[in-house]
């Protein structure tokens, strides 16, 4: 019984300091600052991978691997794919869709809205 009770406390303890290691490991790779970046995802068609594209980076986002602003870029969406973009981007702070020519115009106003936050 002391035997089995030894492997399982050893056990513990090594599964314990692997994760300690993986989490100090973790901190040394995870990008630090970087507010200001927008990240651009590309929608065209009806927004096939648009979902999972965009559930992605929220779960990095919400992680703590990355920060900053998601802008969803109408490159050609049927109007079923606008309406999924719309929807999506309604649900999450932080997204923004833009159309093709509101694109320029669309990201000065995020990157402008960073510099005077400085």
């Amino acid at each position: 019984m002391r035997a089995f009770l030894e492997i399982v406390l050893s056990l513990l303890a090594v599964t314990g300091l692997l994760a300690l290691g993986w989490l100090c490991f973790g901190m040394l790779l995870r990008p630090m600052g970087g507010k200001g970046a927008v990240t651009l995802l590309p929608a065209r068609g009806e927004g096939e991978d648009l979902e999972q594209a965009l559930t992605g980076l929220l779960w990095l986002r919400g992680a703590g691997l990355t920060v900053g602003r998601i802008v969803v870029a109408d490159l050609g969406l049927t109007g079923e794919g606008r309406d999924l973009a719309r929807l999506l981007t309604e649900q999450e702070t932080g997204v923004y869709l833009c159309s093709r020519e509101e694109l320029p115009q669309c990201l000065e106003t995020l990157l402008g809205a960073e510099t005077k936050g400085l």
